[in-house]
């Protein structure tokens, strides 16, 4: 009888299905897993038969072993989750994450031909979980890592909150010597089209034969397997719900691509840091209690809305076009306005208020027209950056961590880990 993880072959009398045997809840159906990762059910009453092709094998953790090879550099891989680092558990149907640097060789072979990896579960959770706790526990564990003279960090991670993760990072990890990679995966790993191992090969491989040393995100440059991209940490989005060419740079160009199969590595921007081991690493942690808002503005707005935000340390408003609010009346409809602009006058006496694109691309110039000119008298800050809302967000965090109120206004408008392009590139705008 076939049990659980045993590749089968399915016969009714309308087709022939081959498969993964799955668990089932329902003693009816036979649950076939297909080579795409797409699970499907067979109702037992018209099976004609069930043929083994495959036994599963699995492999006993005690025969797992890795040897240190000093021609290779080490790399460190830290978990935090997301479906990266995990498998498929043919017992309960479901996925199992893999932690340890045996189990992750044997997900993984190519993994031992690049590096030495060391392995360690930081947290196992989805991303969008995600707090400034666990930006200063990640900062923590990889000021351990660099300690033990490591040459690479590799940091899973789920994809939907990873450009908000890398650029807390970044500010974080002052005179970094090594690079940091963080690596995600958009389609789970028992599918056929994930792309788990392509990321991680590739970041693993661009770490051991580049000179980079910074924080970055590696993922899928297009729809295909051919090349993964390594994107800068702190102007990079997520665009995309489920593709695996997601993450896109915005105003500026990739790093690198990388091509694992063919060994190669293309840089498109030469301005990064270089890997220098003799740098000694500043954590510059952010304040876990700091309440930061990020208020993405709309039509019909309120003053309410915006004074919502009345007792936090600092906010973020994604303002319209090249810098602007609805704080003019210009009829009967429009009585809320001067409320708004009142309500904003108000929130920047009491905290840092910081202007960022709602177009994503582009960037504020709220010096061109009289609606952004206004916001600057009142003191919205951001003018002439191109910082995206999600980096804005996290370095506001930042400065009120690091430095004294009084010094943000100043402190916003520097560029300290290429948060602010000094001119815009030509956008590749995404196309579906």
């Amino acid at each position: 009888m076939p049990s659980p993880g045993d590749k089968v072959k399915i016969s009714t009398a309308d087709e022939v299905i081959e498969g993964i045997l799955m668990p089932s809840l329902d003693a009816n159906i036979i649950s076939i897993k297909l080579d795409s990762g797409y699970n499907i059910g067979v109702n037992k009453g018209k099976i004609r038969k069930i043929e083994v092709v495959q036994e599963h094998m699995a492999i006993p953790k005690e025969s797992l072993k890795t040897s240190l090879r000093k021609e290779l550099p080490i790399i460190s891989i830290l978990h935090t989750g997301g479906t990266i680092a995990s498998k498929i558990d043919y017992n309960t149907g479901g996925t199992i994450a893999q932690f340890s640097p045996e189990e992750l060789l044997v997900m993984f072979p190519e993994l031992a031909d690049i590096a030495n990896i060391r392995s360690k579960l930081v947290r196992n959770m989805q991303s969008e979980f995600m707090r400034f706790a666990h930006y200063n526990l990640l900062a923590k564990e990889i000021e351990k890592e660099v300690k033990e003279g490591v040459d690479g960090i590799i940091i899973t991670h789920g994809t939907d909150t990873m450009h908000y993760s890398s650029a807390a990072l970044a500010f974080i990890l002052n005179d970094l010597p090594v690079p940091v990679i963080l690596v995600g995966a958009q389609r789970s790993s028992d599918r056929g089209s994930s792309d788990a191992f392509q990321n991680l090969i590739s970041a693993a491989y661009f770490i051991a034969h580049s000179d980079f040393g910074e924080v970055a995100i590696c993922m899928h440059h297009s729809m295909s397997d051919k090349h993964c991209v390594i994107l800068p940490a702190t102007k990079t989005r997520k665009m995309h719900t489920s593709r695996r060419d997601a993450f896109r740079p915005i105003n500026i160009k990739e790093f690198a691509r990388v091509n694992f199969e063919d060994k190669k590595i293309h840089f498109e921007n030469s301005d990064y840091a270089r890997k220098d081991k003799k740098r000694k690493l500043n954590l510059m942690l952010i304040n876990e209690k700091l309440k930061i808002g990020l208020l993405k503005q709309h039509p019909n707005m309120t003053a309410e809305e915006y004074l919502s935000y009345k007792d936090f340390d600092g906010l973020v408003i994604e303002l319209f076009g090249l810098g602007h609010a609805p704080t003019y009346e210009i009829d009967e409809f429009t009585k809320e306005h001067p409320k708004i602009k009142e309500a904003i006058t108000l929130l920047c006496k009491k905290m840092p208020v910081i202007g960022a694109p709602q177009t994503i691309y582009g960037r504020i110039q709220m010096n061109v027209y009289s609606p952004g000119r206004e916001l600057i008298e009142i003191g919205v800050l951001g003018n002439n950056a191109d910082m995206t809302p999600e980096t804005a967000f996290i370095k506001l965090a930042w400065l009120l961590s690091n430095f004294k109120k009084e010094e943000i206004k100043e402190l916003i408008a520097k560029n300290f880990r290429g948060e602010i392009s000094e001119r815009t590139e030509p956008e590749e705008i995404f196309l579906i």
